[in-house]
């Protein structure tokens, strides 16, 4: 005979499944963004070489860096994909779909051939590889952030989010941090020809966790109570695209700067330093998890200001605060020094970057019902970042190049796409706290066998 739990034992539960589910997407996150960030790193400092060895340096980290957009590329696709199913079929499932062809794909470059040893096939293999990894990360970011605001307080979406999003520091300090313990550890030229392996396979331990854990959540309560509604859509992106246009692009808009700039604070100013300024690759990578480590502490804190004085505030001063910091930021890089460049990136990573990325997740959720959250998220997600942190690196090192070496022009494109982010934040005014969304529904407790 068994009877049911009290009531108030159904409270305790709900905060144990919420904090159940907001460390799942935050590792999910982590593994998203360690593959990208691991391989955007070691692109800049050894790919050039071992999968295109036959070009100059700067063509060679051009080339690197294109296949690095290639992964990019196919997260649209990735995000229409997945979020079509994770509307119509349930979060949970599509989520441990998209981290395994993630952290398989980091896998597998670990184990690929270099161009010395099969030609021509290792580069094709590798912009494969890409490929799968970014229809896969595609559809990760829309479920992870979705099932943390489907079970969070509505008042307390920013914080919760938030949260989710210290994976993608967490998804860099970890790579950054294997790839300078390597270079500093082992003989000179040893990471250049085969320690840079290690930290791809390594991916496999998080990958392993992180599917234990989403094995064990449940699915999210606006989901369910969706579904049993019968409001489950035929065809989200349909429903996104042609009924919420211009939320759409302005979302898009104000993505691009967040992702671009990001990638502009550590791999454009990694290859600024060690191919350009011809200095030691290790002080710049400890001050990239000096700055880390600052935004993991600092996500939460904007996270939860956003819930006090509003999302679009807080977005929009961390853009204009980028803007701002453009040309301090490199003439700190140039002047060579560990101080300086932790002090650069620092400002980049753990003000400006965290101000913008804090708030998001609530933001750019609540733009989209329910019913198609997951493909409409998942579209201004991705293209976004496609626009923004995909092709950073490739125009970054291009102005680069154009420019001699100098920053000048890279100084334009970041100030513009900051300025940019920050207008287009102003018309998304939807994406605040929502007054007319119900609470998400407490999970039930287990039920408790009487004793005899």
């Amino acid at each position: 005979m068994s009877t049911p739990a009290t009531a108030p034992a159904a409270e305790p539960a709900s905060r144990a499944s919420l904090r159940k589910v907001v460390t799942a997407s935050a590792l999910g996150t982590t593994v998203e963004y360690y593959d990208f960030t691991l391989y955007a790193t070691t692109a800049a400092l050894v790919f050039d070489k071992i999968f295109f060895p036959d070009a100059s340096p700067l063509v060679g980290t051009l080339a690197a860096f294109a296949t690095y957009f290639v992964g990019y590329a196919a997260r649209p696709l990735g995000g229409i994909l997945f979020g079509h199913f994770g509307d119509r079929l349930g979060r949970k499932n599509v989520l441990i779909i998209t981290m395994l062809m993630m952290g398989l794909g980091t896998f597998a470059i670990g184990l690929l051939p270099s161009y010395d040893s099969i030609g021509i096939a290792a580069p094709i293999l590798l912009v494969l590889i890409r490929l799968i990894q970014g229809l896969g990360m595609g559809g990760e970011y829309g479920g992870g952030v979705l099932m943390a605001l489907e079970y969070s307080p509505r008042k307390r979406q920013g914080f919760f989010t938030s949260l989710v999003h210290i994976g993608t520091p967490a998804g860099v300090l970890i790579p950054v941090g294997l790839v300078t313990a390597l270079d500093a550890a082992l003989p000179g030229g040893a990471y250049d020809d085969w320690a840079w392996r290690l930290p791809f396979l390594a991916s496999i331990l998080l990958v392993g966790v992180g599917m234990w854990m989403r094995f064990h959540i449940t699915e999210s309560p606006e989901f369910v109570k969706m579904r049993a509604d019968r409001e489950v859509q035929s065809l989200p992106v349909r429903e996104v695209l042609t009924r919420r246009p211009a939320t759409v692009v302005f979302s898009i808009l104000a993505k691009i700067a967040e992702s671009g700039l990001f990638n502009i604070y550590y791999v454009v100013a990694i290859t600024y330093v060690t191919t350009e300024l011809d200095r030691d690759k290790t002080p710049v990578l400890l001050a990239v998890l000096v700055a880390c480590a600052v935004e993991c502490c600092t996500l939460p804190l904007f996270g939860a200001l956003s819930d006090r004085i509003g999302r679009r505030k807080v977005y929009i001063a961390g853009a204009l605060f980028q803007a701002v910091l453009a040309v301090p930021f490199f003439l700190l890089v140039e002047t060579g020094q560990f101080w300086a460049y932790a002090l650069g990136m620092t400002l980049g990573l753990g003000v400006g970057h965290a101000a913008m990325y804090g708030a998001q997740g609530a933001l750019f959720s609540n733009l989209y019902p329910v019913n198609v959250r997951y493909t409409g998220l998942s579209v201004t997600q991705q293209f976004g970042a496609t626009l923004g942190g995909g092709l950073s690196p490739l125009i970054g090192t291009a102005l680069l190049a154009t420019a001699g070496g100098h920053w000048g022009w890279l100084i334009t494109y970041c100030v513009g796409v900051a300025i940019m982010s920050a207008l287009a934040t102003t018309r998304l005014a939807a994406g605040e706290a929502r007054p007319d969304t119900p609470e998400p529904l407490p999970t039930p407790a287990p039920e408790r066998t009487a004793t005899p």
